[in-house]
């Protein structure tokens, strides 16, 4: 969860949530609200489109439900998307104002990829909302980036995504474990876990059908995880490393 000192005093990030709805899907964006409240509290939440056309009527009952307001943009000119500058112009007079502490921008489109630039060069959190299919610049310009698949509430894996969409684990989370372990070769499993959404911005257990970073590490061959017990309180943590000895291919051959 996404915090910021003020006054001494500490709150939850301000969000603004800006949905581009020609490129979104309204049947997640009420798990998508939900996880967006893991990063802060969405104090602005606008979806952008053309409300006259018969595409996104299936909308109506999801903006009213989570108070989104609906910000109508016409299509002036066929073949050009409106709705991408409209939004964009708002994400900046939002920046502008010091209104909000982060973005969460909600789009497919890689056409938002210098705009969560510009935002995160003022210093300020982005975190993007897509389908797998997102381009690859959108989803590395973004703090944090999560697939919406894996938000469909009771929905199995989306078997028409296909599997290069996703990094492979192995190389990634050794990479990872090279940059956070110490002398011993043991790495904190918070620390490993924020090496790796910093490497690749899309990482999530979720992607690869767990729900905690731990167990996805406890299910892989080439790792030892351990739980070190710490203070008074009997609190624990975890610990990582690459197997002593090796288990298949090193990371080169990974």
């Amino acid at each position: 969860m996404a915090v910021v000192e003020r006054n001494g005093a500490t709150t939850y990030g301000r969000l603004a949530v800006l949905i581009d709805a020609d490129n979104a899907q309204a049947a997640v964006i009420q798990e998508l609200m939900l996880e967006v409240a893991r990063y802060g509290t969405a104090t602005v939440k606008r979806a952008y489109g053309d409300w006259t056309t018969p595409n996104l009527q299936g909308w109506k009952d999801v903006l009213h439900r989570l108070a989104i307001q609906p910000i109508q943009q016409f299509q002036y000119t066929s073949g050009k998307n409106a709705t991408d500058s409209a939004l964009i112009i708002d994400a900046m007079d939002i920046l502008h104002s010091g209104r909000v502490d982060g973005f969460c921008l909600v789009s497919s489109d890689s056409d938002f990829t210098r705009l969560a630039t510009r935002i995160r060069e003022a210093g300020l959190a982005v975190y993007g909302f897509g389908e797998r299919k997102t381009p690859a610049p959108f989803v590395a310009a973004c703090q944090k980036f999560v697939f919406t698949e894996i938000l469909r509430a009771g929905a199995e894996e989306d078997k028409s995504a296909e599997p290069a969409a996703l990094p492979k684990l192995r190389p990634m989370v050794l990479r990872a474990l090279e940059a956070t372990a110490r002398d011993d070769g043991w790495a904190l499993l918070a620390a490993l876990g924020s090496q790796l959404t910093l490497n690749h911005p899309s990482f999530d257990p979720r992607n690869y059908q767990c729900s905690k970073l731990g167990e996805l590490m406890r299910k892989q061959a080439y790792l030892e995880v351990k739980e070190v017990t710490t203070g008074e309180n009997g609190s624990a943590n975890l610990y990582v490393r690459r197997r002593q000895g090796g288990v298949g291919p090193g990371l080169a051959a990974a």
